[in-house]
C-alpha cells in the first residue's frame, strides 16, 4: 500500500512516504510557489526548484519565498485553495517518485479543520489524477484530512513503548506553525473539539518582531524572509550592511513577548475541562519558540519536544495513513 503524508505549510512543504523496506523517507522543502515568469533568474547556486503544471500553467515551486516576484505570499485561510498550493501538492507528489498512491494523509490548521465545506472541497480537489507535468500523471486513489496537531500525535505515540499506559490521560499537541499555532486536547485517546483551537500569533510574527528588534538595535531591517531562510538551512547570523547578526537573542526576546500571548489564549481554550492536563507534546517547525513560554505557564506539566519536530505531523501523517 502508497501511503503519502504531505503537510504543506505557509512555510515548508514535508512530505513522508515509504522506501523499500518500509521505512519512512523524510523531505522538507520551502513553501515557495508561483508562475514560472514570476521568477527570479538565479545567478549563483544550484536550482533545484520543482516545476509543474497548474491547469495547464507552469509553475516553479518548493523555493524560497525571497525568489518570487510580483506575485503575493499566501498568508490567508483559503491558503488551500491557491493555486500556489495546488502547485506544491502536485511537488510534493512528484518528490514521492510515486505514480500511483492509495491514500494521501495531510492535515489543516485546526481552526481551518472544523470548517466542514473547506475539508470536503480539499479532499476533492486532491483525489484523482494529476496532470503533473506535461509528460507524467499521478493518481490518488483516496485523501484523509486530518487536524495539523494530530499527526504530530500519532508519531508521539509512535515513540512511546506502551502507548496503553497512556489511554486515560489527557495530552495537549501544540504546533506552532507559521501562520497560525494550533493545538489539540486529546483526553482518553479522543480528539476534544471544544478544548482545541488556533491563534495566529504564530512564527511569522515572531520572525516579524525579531526584525523590528534589529532594525531598533542595528538601523536597518533585515526582512522577515531573510531570517525564516536563515533558521531553515540552521545559519546562525543574517546579512545586514555588509555584517553578520546574530539572530538569536532576538528570536528569544521576540519569542518570549508572543509566546506569552499565545499561551493565555491556550489556557483560555482549555479552561472548561474539569481535569489537569497531563503531557504537553511540542511539534512543528517553531516549537522551539514556544517552549520556554509554555513551560513558564504549564511548570507541573512535562512538556516534551518531538525529535526532528519539523517532521512530527508529517510523520504521524503517514503512520496514520498506514495503520
Amino acid at each position: 500500500m502508497n501511503v503519502l503524508g504531505m503537510d504543506i505549510g505557509y512555510s515548508n512543504l514535508k512530505i513522508a512516504y515509504s522506501d523499500s523496506s518500509g521505512q519512512p523517507v523524510l523531505s522538507n522543502r520551502p513553501a515557495g510557489a508561483a508562475p514560472s515568469e514570476q521568477i527570479g533568474q538565479r545567478v549563483m547556486g544550484e536550482d533545484d526548484s520543482i516545476r509543474v503544471l497548474v491547469d495547464g500553467r507552469e509553475f516553479v515551486a518548493a523555493i524560497n519565498h525571497e525568489r518570487i516576484e510580483n506575485w503575493a505570499r499566501e498568508l490567508h485561510k483559503d491558503y488551500s485553495s491557491t493555486d500556489s498550493y495546488r502547485a506544491l501538492f502536485h511537488a510534493g507528489l512528484l518528490l514521492s517518485g510515486l505514480s500511483e498512491i492509495d491514500k494521501v494523509v495531510t492535515g489543516l490548521p485546526t481552526s481551518q479543520y472544523l470548517d466542514e465545506k473547506l475539508r470536503h472541497r480539499l479532499a476533492i480537489m486532491m483525489t484523482g489524477e494529476h496532470q503533473v507535468t506535461p509528460r507524467r500523471k499521478i493518481v490518488v486513489k483516496d485523501v484523509k484530512i486530518v487536524p495539523q496537531p494530530l499527526g504530530g500525535f500519532v508519531d508521539y505515540l509512535h515513540g512511546i513503548a506502551d502507548p496503553g499506559a497512556i489511554e486515560d490521560a489527557s495530552i495537549l499537541v501544540v504546533d506552532p506553525g507559521f501562520f497560525s499555532v494550533d493545538w489539540v486536547l486529546l483526553v482518553n485517546g479522543e480528539f476534544k473539539r471544544s478544548s482545541s483551537g488556533t491563534s495566529l500569533d504564530a512564527s511569522s510574527v515572531i520572525l516579524d518582531e525579531a526584525a523590528r528588534l534589529i532594525a531598533k538595535d542595528h538601523g536597518g531591517n533585515p526582512g522577515r524572509g531573510k531570517i525564516e531562510n536563515a533558521i531553515r538551512v540552521g545559519r546562525a547570523t543574517v546579512s545586514l550592511y555588509w555584517q553578520r547578526v546574530e539572530i538569536a537573542p532576538y528570536i528569544a526576546q521576540a519569542s518570549s513577548e508572543i509566546g506569552h500571548v499565545v499561551c493565555a489564549q491556550l489556557q483560555e481554550s482549555i479552561r472548561k475541562e474539569n481535569s489537569e492536563i497531563d503531557a504537553i507534546v511540542l511539534v512543528g517547525g517553531g516549537a522551539q519558540f514556544y517552549e520556554a513560554a509554555i513551560k513558564g505557564v504549564f511548570p507541573l506539566v512535562p512538556v516534551s519536544v518531538a525529535p526532528e519536530p519539523v517532521f512530527a505531523n508529517v510523520r504521524g501523517f503517514w503512520r496514520g495513513g498506514l495503520a
